[in-house]
């Protein structure tokens, strides 16, 4: 579990040097794919598995269990399966989706194996753009409600809006709910104004990879790859959409935004 780069490099190549034939080196951090298919390789080389397992779940999955999207062979994922039953939430109270009967039931217990070396880490990928767009989408309409009472607009089209009602009334029995929103109505409850963050958004790696991939597909993702952009636009200039942004950050991953220069 460390951040992609040199450090899970160089944590892998110390590891394989201490293991013996047949045994399994995971790496559930949030490493590129196509880094999991060449190291897969070279382990295989010398004997060793390699499982990558996308983990989603932020700092709460300590209690609330972890998502695992899982890259691997067969054999080495089924042996391994305790581990991930372990990690997983469970079905908990989330009602069952009609027509899954037969299906593997890992999914439904919050984990997948989803292919071979490196699909662990590419469907999480991809899930981690989405985020990006998901967030992006709450972060621009609470920044349009925030607005909604400048004076450049007529005296009767404006409106002050409680922000952090809003949030929560849509916590309840609309069509966007999420854990996403649960964050943001949380942040505006303890700080309506969100000025304790800067506005400040860092990008993991993900959000660029996913876009890269799209472009390798030829996949159109305006959405993502905007939602992206913004994330570059927030270091040099601030809005209210980006506070909210940096909020869901701090509140799913503990992500902190880098120190005030002073």
């Amino acid at each position: 579990m460390l951040p992609a780069g040199k450090i899970t490099e160089a944590t892998i190549e110390a590891l394989a040097k201490l293991m013996q034939p047949g045994d399994v080196i995971i790496d559930g951090g949030n490493t590129f794919w196509q880094d999991d298919v060449r190291r897969g390789k070279a382990l295989r080389e010398r004997g060793l598995h390699y499982v990558d397992v996308g983990t989603s779940g932020g700092i709460w999955g300590i209690e609330r269990g972890y998502c695992m999207m899982i890259g691997g062979d067969k054999p080495v994922v089924d042996r391994l399966d305790p581990i991930f039953k372990a990690l997983a939430p469970g079905i908990g109270d989330i009602p069952r989706t009609s027509g899954r009967d037969g299906r593997d039931p890992r999914i439904e217990q919050g984990y997948i194996h989803a292919g071979p070396v490196g699909a662990g880490h590419f469907v999480k990928m991809i899930h981690n753009g989405i985020e990006y767009g998901l967030m992006q989408a709450y972060a621009e309409g609470f920044d349009i409600l925030k607005n909604a009472n400048i004076e450049a607009l007529p005296a009767d089209h404006r409106f002050d809006l409680d922000i952090a009602d809003i949030a929560e009334v849509w916590r309840r029995g609309s069509v966007i709910p999420s854990w996403l929103l649960d964050l943001t109505a949380s942040a505006l409850a303890q700080n309506h104004t969100l000025d304790t963050y800067s506005g400040f958004v860092e990008d993991s790696g993900e959000g660029r990879w996913t876009v890269n991939a799209a472009v390798d597909e030829a996949v159109p993702a305006e959405v993502l790859t905007a939602a992206l952009y913004t994330r570059f636009r927030s270091r040099k200039d601030h809005t209210f959409a980006e506070k909210i942004l940096s909020a869901m950050r701090a509140g799913f991953g503990g992500h902190k935004e880098p120190p005030k220069k002073a």
